[in-house]
């Protein structure tokens, strides 16, 4: 893939343009799949060498730069390996500790943190190309458990499923002048396919508002095709600069709706009604307290009318948009001629709305709800909830507690609990503690001999590190245990939501003046006060303090006051953050 810069169609701004060039390539068939090889020329083989040479003399250098670290890095891998033979639970896993990677601690530095965090967690790893990812098996189930939630909640509020090309034309982009504006230095578009040049140049799909309009203007006809209500399950691209493991990326996964009403009152309710939908997934399942309201027109979508969104806080107090409906009115439909008659046979444009949730609420969980060891994940959106460990020292113990253990996951996987019993002895107790902890397993329980005898266990939660969230002599007996488990797993999800609450309410500062909004953005928190001010303001704010506006909250003071930056009378009050 070549990437350059293009000006496309007289847009006046440069695109990113991702070039898929398929020249000078050969079919290579093996067991019926196609698979492509270069065909070089005789210049070309010779700066093939060229490189190839240069590439290895940099591989020399860099080997004898290495060689020095080698005595030293063996030796910490030795020790690392001493210290994983032992532990248990007296030792408390401390020499396990060492043998992790070790995970900067969150007041020191959040964004290694964060990036530690999505690593040794095994969330995601880097992709080849620059500003992808690789999402592993543990990250794409929290992405499962979104997509579960919210695909039952979409059929219930009458959204059925559909899918649209990845493809999609540059004359569809450019149809809709805004949207055109506000999606150009982010598009990745393909130029070549099959060998040739293209006759019109494909987008890879930013959104799918110009591909769904598109197809809308063929399929509605009259008001009895109305309202028309669509969700789809993709990926989309969008040619980031700077990019973070599911917060930014150039390639990410996302559901994105789309429907159409055959009145405006229709439209935004229905974009009203998904972002409560969203509320409630991040409130009742992610154990995310959100702010929920309306964008400012800068902030809004590109082609909207309207944009509602929710807003998070973090954990080092930056806000994070989680998800966002958009009123689109008839923008789109005049762009596209997307018209129906009507009742009395008049024909009219339809009203639409688009809506959306990615990836990106994946690390917001990380961001809002992880500690020093690690993820905490809230039991609702838990890929394992509950893991439990035997603890067997001698031989003439281990069918005891392996019978015990045994039990307690029958029961606990009968009751619909995730559950995962570890009884591999490859690792010791210790190691494991420290693994599931990283992991951000809500319960952990631990059984030993002694436990077997005294018809107990020890169960610990995560969300509560140390002795404080370790329980003992909670029932062996697997009704009494499950009773327990299913208790503690309310308890900690709620406790992790009330966590995030008080913090987000202890960071969230009224102002009355400017002076004072500077000052609150200067120590990282948020600003909510009065505002009456223009886009200019708003501009400037966002230039001398680095906050944006974030939403107008749904929730107002019915009072009526000043404006804290123009002294104007204000009837809404708004919140100022920075933001990732």
């Amino acid at each position: 893939m070549h990437i350059a810069s293009h000006g496309v169609h007289g847009m006046g701004r440069a695109i990113l343009t991702a070039r898929i060039t398929c020249a000078h390539i050969l079919p290579v068939r093996c067991y019926g799949v196609t698979s492509w090889q270069p065909c070089l020329s005789t210049r070309n083989h010779r700066n093939l060498l060229n490189t190839a040479r240069h590439i290895r003399a940099i591989a020399a250098s860099a080997e004898q730069a290495t060689a020095t670290t080698e005595a030293p890095k063996a030796k910490s891998q030795q020790q690392k390996k001493q210290a994983n033979q032992k532990g248990g639970r007296n030792a408390g896993g401390k020499n396990d500790k060492k043998s992790e990677l070790a995970v900067t601690p969150k007041s020191e530095d959040f964004a290694r943190w964060y990036m530690d965090i999505v690593r040794e967690a095994q969330l995601a790893s880097n992709g080849p190309v620059s500003g992808t990812m690789v999402i592993r098996p543990y990250g794409y189930a929290l992405w499962e458990f979104l997509q579960s939630y919210l695909d039952r909640r979409f059929k219930e509020t009458g959204h059925e499923n559909a899918y649209f090309p990845t493809l999609i034309p540059m004359s569809f982009i450019q149809k809709e002048a805004s949207h055109v504006e506000g999606f150009a230095p982010e598009l990745a578009i393909v130029t070549k396919g099959g060998g040739k040049d293209l006759d019109e140049p494909l987008v890879v799909r930013p959104t799918s508002e110009t591909m769904v309009n598109h197809m809308f203007a063929q399929w509605i006809q009259g008001h009895r095709d109305l309202p028309l209500k669509l969700n789809q399950w993709a990926n989309v691209h969008r040619w980031e600069m700077r990019t973070k493991p599911f917060i930014r990326t150039l390639e990410f996964l996302w559901q994105e709706g789309h429907t159409a009403h055959a009145t405006a009152e229709e439209a935004e309710q229905e974009a009203q009604d998904m972002i409560r939908v969203y509320a409630e997934f991040a409130r009742n399942v992610a154990a995310m307290p959100v702010v929920v309201g309306r964008k400012s027109h800068l902030e809004s979508f590109a082609g909207a009318n309207s944009t509602y969104t929710i807003e998070a806080m973090m954990g080092d107090k930056r806000a994070l948009q989680a998800g966002t409906t958009h009123n689109l009115g008839t923008n789109f439909a005049k762009a596209f001629g997307t018209q129906f008659l009507d009742e009395t046979g008049v024909r009219q444009f339809v009203h639409q709305t688009s809506f959306g949730m990615s990836t990106r609420m994946i690390g917001g969980i990380i961001m809002i709800h992880g500690d020093d060891m690690g993820l905490r994940l809230p039991p609702h959106m838990a890929p394992i909830q509950v893991v439990i460990v035997p603890i067997v020292k001698k031989e003439a113990d281990q069918e005891g507690v392996t019978q015990a253990v045994d039990a307690l996951y029958a029961a606990a996987q009968q009751a619909g609990l995730r559950c995962k019993l570890d009884a591999s002895a490859e690792k010791t107790p210790g190691w494991k503690f420290n693994h599931y902890e990283m992991k951000g397993v809500p319960v952990r329980v631990e059984v030993g001999p002694r436990d077997v005898q005294q018809g107990t266990c020890v169960v610990s939660r995560r969300d509560q590190p140390g002795k404080a969230g370790k329980q003992f002599g909670v029932p062996l007996e697997p009704e009494g245990f499950v009773s327990y488990v299913k208790d503690l797993l309310q308890q900690i999800q709620d406790n992790l939501y009330a966590e995030a609450g008080a913090f987000t309410e202890a960071n969230i500062v009224d102002v009355s003046s400017y002076e004072e909004l500077q000052a609150a953005v200067a120590e990282r928190k948020w600003a909510r006060g009065p505002w009456a001010g223009s886009d200019a303001d708003e501009t400037k704010v966002k230039e001398e303090t680095g906050a944006t506006l974030r939403c107008i909250p749904f929730e107002q003071n019915s009072n009526k006051s000043t404006c804290f930056f123009t002294g104007q009378s204000a009837t809404e009050t708004v919140i100022f953050a920075k933001a990732h």
